[in-house]
């Protein structure tokens, strides 16, 4: 949908195709699964200033110019993008009237905050988000090792769902350093409930896993319905094991929207049992 590093138009690109609030640092479209959200120098002038960091984490501070920040409207977006099922889509706003750069896909890892000052020079507390980029989605997919998870078979089921929902929701932390291997781990919980709530069979077939990994194990992909690539957290209600070439089918395949919204539909009736 977007190249990493292409221009775009925010009016023409963006939202008149997604619809989403047209001002700001953050624009949250009803009708579709993403979340645009916007970095520049804006922001120094009302007293704070986003980055890259080494590693690979991106800082971005909430919205609010005056008062203290809030987790309401975008704030709140961003937080709890997993749980809604928005993607988070970056973009690096290059001055006024001109296009933006898209920076890629990212998950919210944690947040925390500092005191800053607002556009009136008074401290106040800003939000400052610990966002993670993820991996791309173009060619074949990702390493094949990340899909062979394993969980424990004397964990109950309800143990492992109730750690994958804790995973899908960013929590406050002072230590952004953390995030990436933080990210990884709350990646590891979902994908071992929804694994192990397959119990070898895929979601939307119901048919038995095609082999068996070299440790014995059913071999099922993890895809992700509401993503355009299967890696990061999610919330369990969008993420489903299923049979590889069930997988390459809804990424390459011509009918690939059609089984993936049969696919999420039939994630409804699991997570609802």
């Amino acid at each position: 949908m977007f190249i990493e590093g292409e221009l775009y138009s925010r009016t023409t690109d963006i939202h008149a195709h997604f619809g989403g609030q047209k001002q700001g640092g953050i624009s949250t479209p009803s009708k579709h699964p993403f979340i645009f959200i916007f970095t520049g120098k804006a922001g120094q002038q009302h007293g704070y200033a986003d980055g890259w960091k080494e590693e690979g984490v991106f800082l971005y501070t909430g919205e609010g110019q005056i008062g203290d920040m809030a987790f309401i409207r975008g704030n709140a977006a961003i937080r709890d993008h997993d749980s809604n099922g928005k993607e988070l889509l970056l973009f690096e706003a290059l001055g006024k009237s001109k296009p933006v750069r898209f920076l890629g896909r990212f998950a919210c890892q944690s947040w925390d905050i500092f005191r800053g000052p607002d556009t009136e020079g008074k401290l106040r507390d800003c939000i400052q988000f610990h966002l993670v980029k993820l991996g791309t989605d173009s060619g074949p997919l990702p390493d094949e090792k990340k899909y062979e998870i394993e969980p424990s078979a004397d964990t109950p089921l309800s143990v492992l769902r109730r750690r994958a929902i804790e995973a899908s929701k960013p929590a406050q932390s002072k230590r952004w350093s953390n995030a990436r291997q933080a990210y990884r781990q709350r990646s590891k919980a979902v994908r071992d409930y929804v694994l192990a709530r397959a119990d070898g069979k895929c979601e939307l077939t119901g048919e038995a896993a095609p082999f068996k990994t070299a440790s014995g194990a059913p071999y099922l992909e993890v895809h992700h319905t509401r993503r355009l690539s299967d890696d990061g957290p999610d919330d369990p209600r969008y993420v489903a094991a299923i049979d590889p070439t069930i997988h390459r089918r809804i990424h390459f395949g011509e009918d690939g929207k059609q089984l993936n919204d049969r696919l999420a539909l039939r994630l409804v009736e699991i997570e609802d049992q």
